[in-house]
């Protein structure tokens, strides 16, 4: 949200019009996020965080800023989106290849946060920000479970899994582990190994095994 004074000075929104002339500059926009990065690095609280500091720090206008987004924690989820890793790539087709690249993008995200003081440090302030939380969980989060669970569904439908049981508690066995050794236990081990290591308990299950000769 726009501070009052900075609401003030944010041009009139008008009904959208064709675009004429020259596009965005997406020169302006990396250099808005690249911005909001280094003042974060460099210490600066997330609610600190002014319009004009940023917009000095980018060499670019306030109005530049004010014309791409409409308040301040959409800057900043961009901006969050922006420092993570990329997002995966997977096939769309597949159900647990797909799964497996899912997963491992999330143990990658946490080995990624427990080497980055910003990520580290961004991510415990904004937990701070109920708004940009939310957005945050809404804009990044949920679209990441929705790609895992139909990437589980696709699994059910490839007899990669068993189709008498909620594909949405399966989902939540897939991720569960690893968002615990990620974000809930950040002294855990991440090996390389560990999402095969997920799939395969998951796959073999947990009950004892009979006796040879039973």
């Amino acid at each position: 949200m726009w501070t009052q004074e900075e609401e003030r000075e944010r041009p009139a929104r008008k009904d959208p019009e064709p675009r004429r002339g020259r596009p965005r500059s997406a020169a302006a926009e990396r250099a808005i996020l690249d911005a909001v990065a280094g003042l974060l690095e460099a210490g600066e609280p997330l609610g600190s965080l002014s319009i004009e500091r940023i917009a000095r720090t980018a060499g670019v206008g306030k109005a530049t800023i004010y014309r791409r987004w409409s308040d301040k924690e959409e800057l900043f989820v961009d901006v969050l989106r922006d420092i993570e890793p990329p997002e995966p790539v997977v096939s769309g087709t597949a159900g647990l290849a797909d799964l497996r690249l899912l997963l491992e993008s999330i143990r990658g995200r946490g080995l990624a946060q427990r080497s980055s003081a910003l990520l580290h440090n961004v991510f415990a302030q904004m937990k701070s920000h109920p708004r940009l939380w939310a957005e945050y969980q809404c804009t990044v989060i949920a679209p990441r479970r929705t790609a895992l669970l139909a990437a589980v569904r696709r699994a059910v439908d490839a007899g990669e899994l068993r189709a008498d049981l909620d594909v949405e508690l399966m989902n939540d066995l897939f991720l569960g582990p690893m968002l615990v050794r990620t974000v809930h236990r950040p002294d855990a081990p991440l090996p390389e190994d560990l999402t095969d290591r997920i799939v395969r308990l998951l796959l073999e299950g947990l009950a004892p095994r009979p006796p040879a000769g039973d």
